[in-house]
């Protein structure tokens, strides 16, 4: 199910200077979430195995029954939203896993992906969103007007959000010792800003859910993409700096402005 990653030598860089210890390993099928059968294969690669847990508290009664078990204490790696590369700190020593659905994307892209979670990993922001909003996440819950799959999306991207504040700080200081990388990073960011653009209009249309335009937009932040209204506001060093807060309140105002 896994094997080592042979890496380029611009991401080898990246985890030499970061996260030497970091292991980067390709999967032989894809998924969402690994089953804890699956994910315990990789006691066999690894020292240990800590699988995380989260009080129940901190999950609304109807949250999504996988969000439920991420947050037991099975292993559980990987999660929907999570992308073509994941990682965790659930091993000792962490890992990266890169899966199959990257094939046919530009080798430079999938190398950005790889350099990126490897950065994510270095900062040691949570794992995921309900390590983000823990408690507050039923606050979220209340203020996000959508299905709890819809509540569950949102949540995700705006995790995903304040995270990309902080990484696109190290990805703008690339150009000179990762210029690869960093040609990768702008040429992504370019391809969404006409995407991001319509983001509002789409949405008046009808032609984009909520939830989906939010992670969209979301997704934008670590591009440094300007973002139209009511994305902009997460754009801020006050979403940063107040992160679970500032997200729930700019839930509460939008979701209001929306029913008007």
């Amino acid at each position: 199910m896994f094997e080592a990653r042979a890496l380029s030598d611009r991401v080898d860089a990246v985890r030499e200077a970061r996260t030497p210890d970091v292991q980067v390993l390709d999967c032989d099928r894809d998924f969402e979430t690994l089953t804890p059968a699956l994910a315990e294969d990789l006691g066999l690669l690894v020292d240990a195995l800590e699988p995380a847990t989260y009080p129940t508290a901190w999950l609304p009664d109807d949250a999504p029954t996988l969000l439920t078990r991420y947050a037991s204490s099975d292993l559980t790696i990987g999660m929907p939203g999570d992308g073509s590369v994941v990682w965790t700190r659930q091993t000792d020593p962490p890992i990266v896993l890169v899966k199959p659905r990257v094939e046919g994307s530009p080798e430079s892209f999938v190398d950005f992906l790889i350099a990126e979670a490897l950065v994510q990993v270095d900062l040691e922001v949570p794992e995921h969103f309900i390590g983000f909003f823990e408690g507050a996440y039923p606050d979220l819950d209340a203020a996000v007007a959508l299905d709890p799959n819809g509540t569950y999306q949102v949540a995700a991207a705006l995790y995903d959000g304040w995270v990309g504040l902080q990484t696109r700080e190290v990805f703008a200081d690339w150009h000179d010792e990762h210029p690869e990388l960093a040609d990768a990073w702008q040429d992504a960011g370019t391809r969404l800003e006409d995407r991001v653009s319509e983001l509002p209009r789409a949405v008046a249309r009808g032609d984009t859910e909520f939830a989906d335009a939010t992670e969209l937009a979301c997704a934008a932040i670590k591009h440094a993409i300007e973002l139209p209204a009511p994305f902009a506001a997460l754009d801020t060093d006050a979403y940063l700096d107040h992160g679970p807060a500032y997200a729930i309140q700019w839930a509460e105002k939008t979701f209001d402005s929306l029913e008007d």
